[in-house]
């Protein structure tokens, strides 16, 4: 019963933190990134949503739905 017991908990332990896991909208999460940011004192720069197979060389600085999109990052050129 305990072999059971053990060889059942790590499942039932990732089944049950991914099912608290939170997908957030892309325009909520790219709110909180551009506030910490604000909050740094960064300036000049850029946040972009971007379809996840759209994304090249760019800085991704966040993932949302579930994966499909992301936020890239970029300096402003002065």
């Amino acid at each position: 019963m305990k072999r059971i017991i053990l060889l059942f908990l790590p499942v039932i332990i990732f089944l049950s933190t991914s099912a608290f896991a939170e997908i957030k909208p892309c325009d909520e999460l790219k709110a909180e990134i551009d506030a910490k940011l604000k909050a740094k004192g960064v300036k000049g720069y850029t946040l972009e949503i971007l379809p996840a197979d759209q994304i090249t060389d760019q800085k991704i600085v966040g993932s949302c739905s579930g994966g499909t999109m992301k936020i890239s990052y970029s300096r402003n050129k002065e």
